[in-house]
């Protein structure tokens, strides 16, 4: 989301000068070839050079730059890891007596434990994103329900509450379930395959009504917290809390 919300400024800055955005994941990168990988990785940053201000995002960085050297590291993957911190190296230096390139690498990870301790330094701000309070899953919650709507019964502050510990795709995926329990209540006991056509276009016509309109009630709400639990276990939370404090940026 954080990803998502630097891509959105950039697409509208204050300043009128539109900044490139590009993501990039493991898959992306990896190559069955030898070199290939390095040269995927070396022409990442040059397209992002040559569209600067630009803005690289890693996602799962782990995946790519795990600590080198473990027993079971294979040989094009820490000459990969290399060519990538070379390459992030080099946005932060001048070329031929000109300016930096305006380009920023931004990562992430759900791991920071396993990053290699070479790219954790090349990677200036480590910043600890802990889970949301009640009122940013109250913001979350009705973010999550854009082009829904919540029946008048349902209180997102009480529903909020009983999502403590919940991250914000846990919240994403509650709003999802208590919508698909909506849907089941309006078709229960209705199988398409026994409705003439023009049934079946009230049935998506009442299942839009009632998930637009009339609202996720409040009882599909609870029937999907009663399903759902956190992700992130106490311990997990523990662990990056721990390692903000002794690696991490403000």
């Amino acid at each position: 989301m954080l990803a998502k919300a630097v891509a959105t400024a950039g697409a509208a800055p204050e300043d009128g000068c539109r900044t490139a955005f590009m993501t990039v994941s493991a898959s992306t990168l990896a190559s069955k070839y030898r070199g290939e990988s390095e040269k995927l990785v070396r022409f990442l940053f040059e397209i992002a050079r040559a569209h600067q201000p630009c803005v690289i995002f890693i996602d799962e960085i782990d995946s790519l730059c795990s600590s080198r050297g473990t027993q079971n590291e294979h040989e094009a993957s820490r000459r990969m890891k290399t060519e990538l911190l070379t390459q992030i190296d080099g946005m932060h230096s001048c070329s031929g007596g000109g300016p930096a390139p305006r380009v920023m690498v931004l990562a992430a990870t759900n791991f920071p434990w396993d990053l290699d301790e070479a790219l954790r330094r090349r990677l200036e701000k480590r910043i600890f994103i802990p889970l949301p309070q009640q009122a940013d899953r109250v913001a979350l919650l009705r973010l999550c329900l854009k082009g829904m709507a919540a029946a008048p019964d349902v209180n997102l502050d009480e529903v909020a509450r009983r999502t403590e510990g919940f991250s914000g795709d846990d919240i994403a995926n509650l709003v999802r379930s208590a919508a698909d329990q909506t849907m089941r209540r309006i078709r229960r006991g209705r199988s398409p395959d026994s409705m003439s056509a023009a049934e079946v276009v009230a049935m998506k016509q009442d299942i839009g009504r009632a998930l637009t309109v009339d609202g996720i009630a409040a009882a599909d709400f609870a029937a999907a917290l009663e399903r759902s639990n956190p992700s992130c276990s106490a311990a997990d939370v523990e662990r990056h809390r721990t390692f903000a404090e002794t690696y991490g940026c403000t």
